[in-house]
């Protein structure tokens, strides 16, 4: 399938979180509790927290890589109760096979979904076009810099088509430069074909680039404290505010964060906020 013909099937995945719960122990503290939030199709969030929060595991309960112990995840209406090719997650490391060239990594999902090899050709092909990777599909991925694996890794996420991508912080590894072209790539991506977003990001100025909204989340237990609607504040700025309003929305997430850490963090405007 073409890209141009996946991005008229694709409208993204409506996300609804019902009274999520999750402890890894039967008798264990609770990780997260009562996480009610819907994601909309097409919607690109940003989940934020300090470490220990839980943002990770309620992104591997949204990938049904875990199986909350309360409340439920629907997917388009369907109950999440384990993996899908359609709910796919980029951690951070690419996890990329050394032996194999860039365009057999890619294109493994869609040989293991019994894809003949022209189509999986096909799909390669525009895969590497859309990542800025042409030229590179013979190459071993071992020979390649750490932002040229992950863009495999994202060409490889997007292979089958997913109505929703999780971001598991896949970025944090990455120099700043770097970063930023995947951050401000990814985004445009996912627009492009219409997919839904979820970012796990420490990184306040990450959660301002890529998301419309963001969930800042309180520690003991996890749980939603605010929500920040990112995208609301930037069309009320306009294009032509981009920068005074980068910087307004970023003081404004910090702030959130601290009011859902109960405590003050001291860091200077242009830093980029790193949670310990």
């Amino acid at each position: 399938m073409r890209i141009s013909e996946a991005r008229r099937r694709n409208a993204g995945a409506h996300i609804a979180l019902r009274e999520i719960g999750h402890r890894y122990r039967r008798n264990g503290a609770p990780t997260l509790s009562d996480v009610s939030a819907e994601i909309k199709p097409c919607e690109a969030v940003a989940l934020v927290g300090r470490s220990g929060c839980g943002k990770s595991t309620l992104l591997h309960i949204l990938a049904g890589l875990v199986i909350p112990t309360m409340g439920s995840v629907r997917v388009n209406g369907a109950l999440v109760t384990g993996p899908s090719s359609d709910r796919i997650v980029m951690f951070q490391q690419p996890h990329l096979y050394p032996w194999m060239s860039v365009a057999q990594n890619i294109g493994l999902g869609l040989k293991f979904a019994g894809r003949t090899r022209r189509e999986r050709d096909i799909r390669v092909a525009e895969l590497l076009r859309l990542v800025d990777l042409e030229g590179l599909a013979a190459r071993n991925v071992q020979e390649l810099s750490g932002g040229q694996q992950q863009r495999v890794a994202l060409a490889r996420s997007l292979a089958t088509h997913p109505e929703v991508l999780l971001l598991d912080e896949p970025f944090s590894a990455l120099d700043p430069v770097t970063r930023r072209s995947l951050q401000r790539d990814v985004r445009r991506i996912a627009a492009e074909i219409g997919i839904t977003l979820v970012i796990v990001t420490h990184d306040i100025a990450e959660a301002v680039a890529m998301a419309d909204r963001a969930f800042i989340m309180a520690p003991n237990p996890g749980r939603i404290a605010e929500i920040l609607d990112i995208e609301a504040d930037r069309a009320a700025a306009g294009l032509e505010s981009e920068d005074a309003f980068a910087a307004g929305a970023r003081a404004d997430l910090q702030a959130a964060f601290e009011r859902a850490c109960g405590r003050v963090i001291l860091t200077s405007p242009q830093a980029s906020f790193a949670a310990g």
